[in-house]
């Protein structure tokens, strides 16, 4: 496996101040998150950037999300996400940006564009996420809130994800653009062979311990249409 995986962080999350998204936090086009960092102000990250996704309790309408995060700037920080700009502000399905349609050259709504755009995707059997349970032995459509822990090594990506539907927790292996270009979706990921209890991987250090001892299998990635 990824040596990088087998190796400790050492960055903590007791001295990382928590910021909640700033002004046009999600950029559809570029599929970025705007995120406070100390040291720049802004720091803009793709989801691949994304450590440790917590569900902070007691929040509801929308749901806020403890987010951990990788900064250019080399160390790590925590904010603090919507659930609605976790899960669809990535779809560019909110209104208020434009582009210039060149055939009538007038000024059109973007999110008008990519919404329909989304909706015939999904319609066409395809899903802007998707990972395999291992316990259902399937692949299933998922959103970015189920997402739970997130590891970078030798140029994929560690993923652990809690099924929507069973509440299994299964880890996959994947490429980066298959978390960060929603509708991307590889055709096949690396499963680990074991379904984990919940606090099974509590800590990206231990689920970084479990990537380097796991035994993977090749899976496809095929959503019933």
């Amino acid at each position: 496996m990824p040596a990088d995986w087998a190796k400790p962080n050492p960055l903590g999350v007791a001295q990382c101040p928590i910021e909640r998204l700033q002004e046009d936090e999600v950029d559809a086009l570029t599929s970025t998150y705007s995120l406070s960092c100390p040291a720049h102000g802004t720091a803009r990250v793709r989801l691949s950037a994304f450590r440790v996704l917590e569900r902070l309790p007691g929040t509801s309408h929308p749901a806020v999300y403890r987010v951990r995060f990788a900064c250019g700037c080399g160390e790590e920080h925590v904010g603090l996400v919507p659930h609605d700009e976790l899960d669809w502000a990535p779809l560019g399905l909110t209104p208020g940006r434009t582009y210039v349609n060149l055939m009538t050259a007038r000024h059109d709504d973007l999110a008008a564009e990519l919404t329909s755009l989304a909706l015939r995707r999904i319609e066409a059997g395809e899903w802007p996420w998707s990972f395999f349970c291992y316990l259902e032995e399937r692949p299933r459509p998922v959103t970015p809130s189920s997402f739970l822990i997130l590891a970078p090594g030798d140029g994929a990506l560690g993923i652990a994800v809690r099924c929507p539907v069973c509440s299994s927790t299964s880890i996959n292996v994947v490429t980066h653009a298959h978390v960060d270009f929603p509708f991307w979706n590889d055709s096949r990921v690396g499963v680990v062979e074991h379904v984990f209890d919940a606090d099974a991987l509590r800590t990206i250090e231990s689920f970084r311990a479990e990537l380097g001892s796991a035994t993977f299998d090749t899976r496809r990635l095929e959503l019933e249409r």
